[in-house]
């Protein structure tokens, strides 16, 4: 029987550590990782096939990590790799060799190695900004790219996005509003690439369901730009529903005006930024709001595992390189060792299943996400719609 290993050349590593398998972002990390930066690009020297150091296993498939592993974002990094080598170690794979390349200085130097190196297909970049570099290395070698990025902008052929985007939260939100009645819709986002996204989702999801935005206003990130803007919306007449595109304490300076002391009828709907956010809980406007986000049912069992493997905890988006290899793991069942990936089975209908839940790529390359819906109550969160388990 072959097994599953994992490589470290170079300024490439991988780490290990375990919870589910499936399929039908230091010593002490904080739970929710930190903006990712984008790496200076410095020049390489051309590869050369490492055929003298790296093992040639005949018969294991060969899939590259492209995460950083040193500079701002070395840590996310690292945890990405480590929830890798989770996966494999729980699910007991031993058909595949995962080698993990460093993108901090220069991700297409990283990606032409892999490449060099024989691997059919690539796990990362974590950031968005380096995936026009990977592609072009990966494009003409038909090595399909598995982004972690929730940058919905690089998706494209062969490139499928992984990361948790607020278009998934406001999209489920909003159905989930406009099931329950509401009509109208306004939207609060500050200014920049975030705020575009979310109005724009805001628009195309109230319009898919049946509603309208009745109105968007747009705020610099400043104390008193966002409560003008906020006063603005709750000026108009007949909106039933508020999308605040902003964490926890802008969002709670919006929905004081909003909804002074708690008062009024008018659903304030988050985003996937509260999730984790404990100060979304002590704002009393912010009561009886609502947000979407994947599930946490089996997030506390891998930081439990990650923790006993490794000492330390996981980034919150560490389970997206864990979800990576369960789905690889799954299509690996009809991908014959040698042969290019079968891109095909990406878009398969049902998707796959991982620790954030049930997951679909859609032939544009975007994720589909099945989300659950949250209510902050009394200063705690309550779950008031499951997140489908498939699709």
């Amino acid at each position: 029987m072959v097994r599953a290993s994992f490589d470290r050349r170079g300024a490439m590593v991988a780490g290990a550590a375990a919870l589910l398998a499936g399929c039908s972002i230091i010593p002490k990390a904080p739970q929710t990782a930190p903006r990712p930066t984008a790496p200076a690009d410095v020049p390489a020297p051309s590869p050369e096939p490492s055929a003298t150091s790296l093992p040639q296993d005949a018969a294991l498939h060969r899939v590259a990590l492209l995460v950083p592993l040193s500079g701002d974002n070395g840590a996310v990094g690292q945890s990405i790799a480590n929830a890798t080598t989770m996966a494999i170690l729980d699910t007991n794979a031993q058909n595949m060799r995962i080698t993990t390349y460093d993108t901090a200085r220069n991700p297409q130097q990283a990606a032409r190695q892999a490449i060099a190196d024989g691997n059919k297909l690539i796990l990362g970049p974590l950031l968005g900004s380096n995936v026009p570099a990977i592609r072009a290395e990966a494009g003409p070698a038909d090595v399909p790219i598995i982004s972690f990025s929730n940058d919905t902008g690089v998706a494209g052929p062969n490139v499928f996005v992984m990361g948790i985007a607020p278009e998934h939260s406001i999209n489920r939100s909003i159905r989930y509003v406009r099931d329950r009645g509401a009509d109208e819709f306004a939207v609060l986002a500050p200014s920049g690439e975030y705020g575009d996204r979310a109005q724009k989702a805001a628009l195309d999801a109230a319009r898919d369901y049946g509603g309208q935005v009745a109105a968007t206003e747009r705020y610099a990130r400043s104390n008193t730009s966002v409560v003008s803007a906020a006063e603005r919306i709750r000026a108009r007449s007949g909106v039933e529903g508020v999308v605040i595109a902003d964490g926890a304490r802008f969002s709670a300076q919006a929905a004081g005006v909003l909804k002074p002391g708690g008062s009024g009828t008018v659903q304030i709907i988050g985003t996937e930024l509260w999730s984790g956010e404990n100060s979304v809980l002590r704002a009393a406007a912010l009561d009886g709001a609502i947000f979407s986000a994947v599930s946490d049912k089996l997030y506390g069992g891998f930081v439990n595992s990650y923790d006993a493997r490794f000492g330390s905890k996981p980034y919150r988006i560490a389970t997206l390189g864990y979800d990576a290899v369960l789905l690889t793991l799954n299509i690996a069942r009809d991908w014959d060792v040698g042969d290019d990936f079968p891109i095909s089975r990406l878009r398969q209908s049902g998707g796959f299943t991982g620790v954030d839940g049930a997951f679909r790529f859609q032939r544009n390359g975007e994720i589909e996400r099945a989300m659950e819906v949250r209510q902050i109550r009394n200063g705690a969160i309550a779950v008031v719609s499951d997140a489908p388990s498939r699709f």
